[in-house]
């Protein structure tokens, strides 16, 4: 599917759920949330119909029935070409505010790590944390470039950050090394 072409084809969810205990809606609200469904209405959620997200939508249909819930899955596409367009523009809006909540951690991490060697903060256990952030931020770059279907254009730029991410981590990596050896020469 182009980025150009709209998707013609989409699932559309609608599902009930009994208002307590609200953990079986929180559970629903978040499988559906994973995988980048987009809320249509109260208990109305939409996804392009391509392979990607047939395992979430068949996760979130589960939890629903698992509590009591009752949920229809129909087949959809629009009455038209807008339909289908508009579907897409309010899909892909919904990736470019993850990318754009993504784009935002990067930097703190990136801050994160500046006032780390500001302050000369070089022990193991900083390391291992900044390296788990670095690992969450893979995870959801990995999550988010998988749901986003239509390719939005902050997707390239996320790619970019993620990699600066990486090359400022492996930097930081490198002091710590100097510090706790003291490497001679290497002092920055």
């Amino acid at each position: 599917m182009s980025a150009v072409e709209p998707a013609s084809r989409w699932l559309v969810l609608v599902i009930k759920l009994p208002a307590q205990p609200s953990r079986h809606r929180v559970a629903v609200w978040r499988a559906l949330r994973r995988i980048g469904a987009l809320t249509l209405g109260q208990g109305i959620w939409a996804v392009p119909d391509v392979p990607v997200f047939a395992d979430g939508v068949a996760r979130a249909v589960a939890l629903t029935e698992r509590a009591g819930g009752q949920v229809v899955t129909l087949d959809a596409s629009g009455r038209g070409p807008q339909d289908a367009a508009r579907l897409q523009e309010m899909f892909g809006a919904a990736r470019s505010a993850n990318w754009a909540e993504f784009l935002a951690e990067c930097a703190e991490f990136e801050a994160e790590i500046t006032k780390e060697i500001r302050i000369a903060k070089f022990t193991l256990a900083e390391l291992e944390e900044e390296e788990q952030s670095l690992e969450r931020l893979r995870r959801w770059h990995r999550d988010l470039t998988a749901r986003d279907v239509f390719g939005t254009c902050e997707a390239a730029e996320a790619g970019e950050r993620l990699k600066r991410c990486a090359v400022i981590c492996e930097d930081y990596a490198e002091r710590v090394f100097a510090a706790l050896h003291q490497v001679p020469g290497t002092e920055r």
